[in-house]
Formats: C-alpha cells, sequence, structure tokens
C-alpha cells in the first residue's frame, strides 16, 4: 500500500501525467519540502510506481503502468480486503453509498451491465 503522500503524488501524475518533483510540488496539496518529494519519488521508484528520464538538469517521473491497470489492481486488491473477495457485496456498497447522486441514466447503464454479465459466457 502507499502512504497518504505517496498517494498524493500517484494521484497527481496520474491526473497531469509526467512531471518533474517541482511540478510535482507544486501541483500537490499541502506540499513537502523540496527534497521530502525528491525522496517520496525515489521510494516511488524503488517499489515499482513511478519511473523516470533524463530531461537536462532534471528527472521527469512518470507511472510505471498505465491508470487502467492500476486501477483494476486497486479494485481487486478492496474487493478481496474489504468485501471478502464479493464482487456483489462490493457494488452493493457502492450503490448504497452513492444512492441518492446517481442519475437515471446511470442506473440504467448499470442495468445493462448487470444483463450483460449475466449473458457472459461461465
Amino acid at each position: 500500500m502507499l502512504s497518504r503522500r505517496e498517494r498524493q503524488i500517484m494521484d497527481f501524475l496520474y491526473e497531469h501525467g509526467p512531471a518533474t518533483v517541482g511540478q510535482v510540488r507544486e501541483g500537490i496539496e499541502d506540499p513537502p519540502s523540496y527534497s521530502a518529494v525528491r525522496s517520496l519519488m525515489r521510494v516511488l521508484e524503488a517499489k515499482g510506481h513511478v519511473r523516470h528520464a533524463d530531461a537536462g538538469r532534471a528527472y521527469v517521473y512518470r507511472p510505471a503502468v498505465n491508470a487502467e491497470r492500476a486501477r483494476r489492481s486497486v479494485l481487486k486488491h478492496v474487493v478481496r480486503t474489504f468485501f471478502g473477495g464479493s464482487a456483489e457485496a462490493t457494488m452493493a456498497a457502492l450503490i448504497d453509498l452513492h444512492a441518492r447522486q446517481l442519475s437515471a441514466d446511470e442506473l440504467d447503464r448499470l442495468s445493462a451491465a448487470v444483463e450483460r454479465a449475466k449473458r457472459a459466457p461461465r
């Protein structure tokens, strides 16, 4: 798992694309010192979450995996850890959590996704 700061940096990189330490520091809320961000980038690289490329005097960092792959990995972890591996329990919790915010169109799309899943080969 990532620390709060590591997650903050990864979120920035996924949202804004490749960035230098200075750009990350400027773009995150309540940033730590430049050297702290640089250290966090090295930690993230050692963990395999980011890669860097030389750009003159600075390194440019980017996520090591694309956003979709990272999203799937995190979602699998959440489902396994907090919902005992149950997709049903996860989906029910999400719908309950956001029931008032879901539009009729969103609910129709969710229903259509359930119908597609019913027809999918097992």
